[in-house]
């Protein structure tokens, strides 16, 4: 076949090749450079490091609050995941989870499940074996007349599988996942609590539920009445797909289930993207960062003794470079904050970079060498170690996070 005599199609062709590889270079490669390495000891001078960081606190006070259980169906967890995420025709969000599940030391798809929860409880007892871990189940998307769309959910994780790792791990607190709109949702939420469910999750973003709308009242009077935190997504979600749904991360929105005297735990402060700026009239109404709408949420009436947030993924570098240093710096709002790591997210390494810490000037040289040594040996311990090094330098004096932000138990206590 003779060359295209057009030399600018011959430039096209030329540029959508070298992109094509690259691409597939870069599918290939990047999984490959997330560091897993094995359990072990520390050195003495990291081990030293490590013990410092758990001086002062109550150790079986320290809760994860926020952990994904993920699986693939096998050893009969009843977990699925969207065939678009192993499909080479999504290559953006099959290299995602491939990314995922490389950080999870997932090698195996027919080991996958039960290794992947071997290494999580693993990770956190090697870090803390005197404390608590919550994992999530996750439920489907369902659509506004109740039925569930698997064609627009990412993954799936039975209630029943969290709730038996729960049974079977006395160190384990069961999140159970009920979407509002399901046509027997008041039913499963009451049996899940009957179950052993000691709190909800929910991802509006990707879930399609609006926390906001009236048809989720009696979900909110069953969280209310028996105590139930419900830990909900703030802001944009990027690690799922949400699309066009984006909006219903709008912190603003959990007015609603507060009013309803729900305790909601608000993931990652809100704090990624831009939401509809409710309080404006309604004419000239525009948008506003999401973590901005979470501080003003955080300071009205309702959310007193109610409004929590966790510290997940906002030392990742998508969110260090003005929310960590606002976080740190205000102690009215650290004392909302409870410890969460997100994992696996926090296991794939180029999410969170101590050199842009120290280059931020909210870690100090040797706690970011001591740091990455951490995350050799326990990427979830990495996680918990970061932000008990972090500071936020103010004239002569230095802010970090509170023993309280790690002694996340609390947000459990009336459950």
């Amino acid at each position: 076949m003779s060359e295209p005599k057009n030399p600018r199609r011959r430039t096209v062709l030329r540029g959508m090749a070298v992109t094509a590889a690259a691409l597939l270079g870069l599918r290939v490669a990047l999984p490959r450079l997330v560091r897993v390495g094995p359990i072990g000891d520390y050195d003495d001078e990291t081990a030293a490091f490590v013990k410092r960081c758990y001086e002062g606190l109550d150790t079986s006070r320290i809760v994860d609050v926020h952990t994904h259980v993920v699986g693939l169906g096998y050893d009969d967890s009843g977990c699925w995941v969207n065939p678009a995420l192993r499909s080479v025709w999504h290559p953006v969000r099959n290299l995602q989870f491939d990314m995922y599940l490389a950080g999870a030391g997932i090698d195996d798809d027919e080991t996958a499940d039960r290794r992947y929860l071997e290494r999580l409880l693993e990770l956190h007892r090697h870090a803390n074996p005197a404390g608590r871990i919550t994992l999530f189940a996750f439920d489907y998307h369902v659509n506004e007349d109740g039925s569930v769309a698997r064609e627009k959910s990412t993954f799936f994780t039975p209630n029943e599988y969290v709730l038996r790792l729960a049974r079977e791990h006395p160190d384990v607190i069961p999140c159970a996942s009920v979407h509002p709109y399901r046509l027997d949702a008041l039913d499963r939420l009451e049996a899940a609590i009957e179950a052993g469910a000691q709190a909800v999750k929910w991802l509006p973003n990707a879930m399609g539920i609006d926390p906001a709308s009236p048809r989720c009242d009696a979900y909110y009077e069953i969280l209310a009445r028996r105590g139930i935190p419900l830990i909900s997504h703030g802001g944009h979600e990027s690690a799922v797909d949400a699309a066009e749904l984006q909006e219903f991360g709008n912190p603003l929105r959990m007015r609603r289930p507060l009013d309803a005297g729900v305790r909601v735990c608000l993931a990652h402060c809100g704090s990624l993207g831009q939401c509809l700026d409710f309080d404006l009239p309604e004419l000239s109404r525009g948008s506003a960062e999401a973590f901005d709408l979470f501080k003003r949420l955080a300071v009205e009436p309702r959310a007193a003794d109610l409004l929590f947030a966790d510290t997940s993924a906002i030392t990742f570098v998508n969110r260090a470079g003005e929310v960590l240093p606002s976080v740190l710096s205000d102690a009215q709002l650290q004392a909302r904050l409870v410890h969460g790591t997100d994992y696996p997210v926090i296991g794939v390494d180029p999410v969170l970079s101590t050199r842009l810490l120290v280059w931020r000037d909210l870690l100090d040289q040797a706690s970011a060498r001591l740091c990455e040594k951490v995350f050799d040996v326990n990427p979830l311990q990495f996680d918990f170690v970061v932000k008990r090094s972090l500071r936020v330098i103010e004239g002569d004096e230095q802010r970090g996070f509170g023993d309280s932000v790690f002694e996340s138990a609390r947000l459990f206590d009336t459950a």
